[in-house]
């Protein structure tokens, strides 16, 4: 029972990660009701490509992730790209997580401690790299501890709000905005990098919970996030800032400041442990790169994204959960048709998609994918 609760915890706390604070920003623009339509159609999606690289990774022996996956089943060029797209989208995400949990650290401490920004920025970079250097077990017991409080100060700010909604504010839906939740949510909802982590953790004893825990934990942070939504939007309305918390803060003042900065911190921090060790893993395991230069290239590329001026974190989110993320599913796709006639372990569960649900949901990635770039194009 341990075990799954820390797979579940370590699941659950990848997927709700930084991309939480972008959410009420968007829902602000297309309106509350048309977010919840999103969450059920680009939820539902989610827990179907979750599946499918849950058996993939069942039916494999081995360690890997996605490029290992893709080496085996689609040959050493696609393994190139596969690892290309993922150090891109997990870097990235580790980057938006530096960006914001170092300045709600930096907010939260410098009124009594002093320093700058970039001081607390550092400080919670290093610390998140120390976690992990030290490797899965510590990520899995520090984000059991961490997701509790997570849901602990969730509710409190749900009740804290509860008595300001003004419900006006969650009317309405402009269709003007309606790609735009698209790339966040689809950031928001993603945990398929974890998942070997996951199974990992679960064991040979525990391998059929995989699937429930990919399921709940979907679910899980669905809920989480429109609860998140519906407490900021309804009382921020069009004030909704694009990292929530700043409107939020202003609204009931410096006395909820402290906890809702913690709130933050807590958030970004445990997804920013669990991609930082997936992303060690890519180079480690499917790079065969040696484990101190794999955790050197996990510290120095967000590093150096940061320093060469990549700090808006809605648009790094936007482009990982709309691009790197698109191409990861379409391989995983691929990895899945090959695993259902080339594997060499039985999995727990085994997923019976028509022919044509495959091909729709390839279009669809295909066509965010393009979307994304004619939309980066016309605003360049």
């Amino acid at each position: 029972m341990y075990k799954k609760l820390l797979a579940l915890s370590t699941f659950c706390g990848t997927i709700i990660g930084v991309g939480l604070f972008g959410l009420p920003y968007v829902a602000s623009k297309i309106g509350f009701v048309p977010i919840i339509l999103y969450f059920i159609i680009v939820g539902s999606v989610a827990i179907i490509i979750h599946l499918i690289f849950g058996e993939v990774v069942q039916r494999t022996k081995g360690l890997h992730r996605l490029p290992g996956y893709a080496e085996i089943y689609l040959g050493k060029k696609w393994k190139i790209f596969s690892s290309a797209s993922g150090v891109v989208g997990i870097a990235g995400s580790i980057l938006a997580y530096i960006i914001v949990g170092g300045k709600f650290l930096s907010d939260l401490f410098r009124p009594y401690l002093g320093g700058t920004e970039s001081f607390y920025l550092i400080v919670y970079f290093s610390l998140g790299m120390l976690l992990v250097y030290l490797g899965s077990k510590s990520i899995s017991k520090t984000e059991l501890i961490m997701l509790f409080l997570f849901f602990v100060i969730t509710i409190f700010l749900l009740i804290k709000s509860i008595g300001s909604i003004n419900y006006s504010f969650l009317s309405g839906f402009r269709p003007q905005y309606l790609f735009l939740p698209y790339g966040v949510i689809m950031f928001s909802l993603w945990g398929a990098s974890v998942i070997p982590e996951t199974s990992e953790i679960l064991g040979a004893k525990f391998e059929k919970s995989l699937k429930n825990i990919i399921t709940g934990g979907i679910i899980i942070s669905t809920a989480t996030y429109l609860i998140f939504i519906f407490s900021v939007l309804g009382v921020t309305g069009i004030h909704t800032t694009s990292e929530a918390l700043t409107g939020l803060i202003a609204r009931f003042g410096d006395g909820i400041a402290s906890l809702a900065l913690m709130f933050g911190i807590l958030t970004t921090f445990t997804s920013f442990l669990t991609l930082g060790i997936t992303l060690k893993k890519i180079f480690w395991y499917d790079l065969k790169i040696s484990h101190f230069n794999s955790w050197l290239l996990v510290a120095a590329i967000p590093a150096g994204l940061y320093i060469l001026g990549f700090t808006n974190f809605i648009a790094i989110i936007s482009f990982v959960g709309t691009i790197t993320l698109g191409f990861d599913t379409i391989t995983t796709i691929l990895c899945y048709k090959k695993a259902k006639v080339k594997c060499d372990k039985k999995p727990s569960y085994s997923l019976t998609l028509h022919p044509r649900m495959i091909y729709i949901l390839t279009g669809l990635f295909l066509l965010g994918i393009g979307l994304e770039i004619f939309d980066l194009i016309t605003q360049a």
